[in-house]
């Protein structure tokens, strides 16, 4: 198995595209992914009660015993808490595209991120779908342009390949993801918006199996400044080109393929959090030997989730109270008296805390450890043999700033 550069165009038969449309102020607004043969699709959404229109008609569709061709997606513009005219105009993303494709709109899922509470210019949209449609390719570069248009406050394009061999068919199959978020990061199901595509034959209740396995290990672990979206969308598609025999029941195939999507989803989530809107560093934290994987999970994201943490880490304070504090009320159960706690970066370790009690440590190389990009926190719990890894970022006087006058 191996990682490397590429994106949602690497597998073999998918096209994309992402181009200007007007929506936003001179930059690339809508995308396109497309499979020209029928795929099956697997997928998450926000577990926020106020839902995007989008979100509410992928949800519909992603079961509905129709194959998906595309996912049509814009930025600038979240389509939420929108009512009546919201679904309206979702649906007339969907059909434009449908139209463009030859498909039906059932057949295409939607996605948008953006300002909440205002409605979308149709007409700039629907030229724009008619444009990117007429410009989908499979070349790299038209991936990369797909990922550049769904970016809002993201600094960076966040793209992935990975592809595994299949020896029994002696088929390479890959996969490709691009994915976008830097604020309003904290998921309880997948990320802002999220697309994976893959050559792989697989039955679709058994990729819905493995989606839903690899998000709660991946996109569900990260946290930026603990607002759920109402726009959180992750999505899946097989089109089966790669050649292998169908998975139909477990196997060794299937078992790769579920490392291969995990290896994927991790690179994107990483992505993310370190892209926290003002962002300087990307946070780590490794929980282990905890007595329930319940128990890991709570601990890890209370610590990249707190905002007094992700204060000391933005200013290199080695402050382990404030981490010690918040798995105290992250819900966890475990025995403060038990806990060691150490920073790591790369080969270097300064040990903070043993048994609950503060360790005569350096200041000035844990200082200097925080002052990286990377820095890992690794707490363990001694309690069991569970365990889990969150990731968060720093937080900084840019998140104020930009969060500030975020609709001008």
């Amino acid at each position: 198995m191996r990682k490397y550069k590429g994106n949602v165009t690497t597998p073999v038969g998918f096209f994309a595209s992402g181009i200007y449309a007007g929506i936003r102020k001179e930059k690339k607004d809508i995308a396109i992914v497309y499979s020209q043969a029928p795929c099956v699709a697997g997928g998450t959404f926000t577990t926020n009660r106020v839902k995007a229109a989008p979100v509410v008609w992928d949800m519909e569709i992603l079961h509905n015993g129709q194959p998906k061709h595309a996912v049509v997606l814009n930025s600038g513009i979240a389509n939420a808490c929108m009512g009546e005219q919201g679904k309206e105009d979702n649906y007339r993303m969907a059909a434009k595209t449908a139209g463009a494709l030859l498909i039906s709109p059932e057949q295409v899922f939607t996605a948008s991120t953006g300002i909440i509470g205002q409605p979308l210019p149709m007409d700039v949209i629907e030229k724009g779908i008619a444009a990117a449609a007429d410009q989908l390719k499979s070349e790299e570069e038209a991936g990369k342009d797909a990922a550049q248009a769904i970016m809002t406050t993201d600094t960076f394009c966040k793209t992935v390949a990975c592809s595994f061999m299949d020896m029994d068919d002696e088929v390479e199959i890959h996969l490709g993801g691009m994915c976008k978020g830097s604020g309003m990061i904290h998921p309880n199901m997948a990320t802002m918006l999220a697309v994976v595509t893959t050559d792989i034959a697989i039955d679709e209740a058994l990729l819905q199996e493995a989606v839903s396995a690899v998000v709660a290990d991946t996109f569900n672990m990260i946290s930026v400044d603990r607002d759920t979206s109402t726009n959180d969308t992750f999505l899946v598609l097989a089109n089966g080109m790669a050649g292998n025999k169908k998975i139909e029941k477990k196997n060794k195939v299937y078992d790769d393929f579920v490392r291969a999507l995990f290896v994927v989803c991790k690179d994107l989530a990483k992505k993310i959090a370190r892209d926290g809107e003002g962002a300087t560093k990307l946070l780590e934290v490794k929980v282990r030997h905890a007595k329930t994987k319940k128990d890991a999970v709570l601990a890890s994201k209370a610590v990249v989730s707190s905002n007094l943490v992700k204060a000391a880490f933005f200013g290199n304070d080695a402050n382990w109270g404030r981490v010690l504090c918040a798995m105290g009320y992250s819900g966890a159960q475990f025995q403060p008296e038990k806990v060691d706690i150490s920073l790591v970066h790369e080969d270097d370790e300064v040990e903070l805390v043993s048994k609950g009690m503060a360790l005569a440590f350096s200041e000035k190389e844990a200082t200097e450890m925080l002052s990286h990009e990377k820095v890992t926190f690794v707490i363990n719990l001694n309690d069991g043999y569970e365990k889990a890894t969150a990731w968060g970022c720093d937080l900084t006087y840019d998140y104020v700033k930009i969060n500030g006058d975020y609709r001008s």
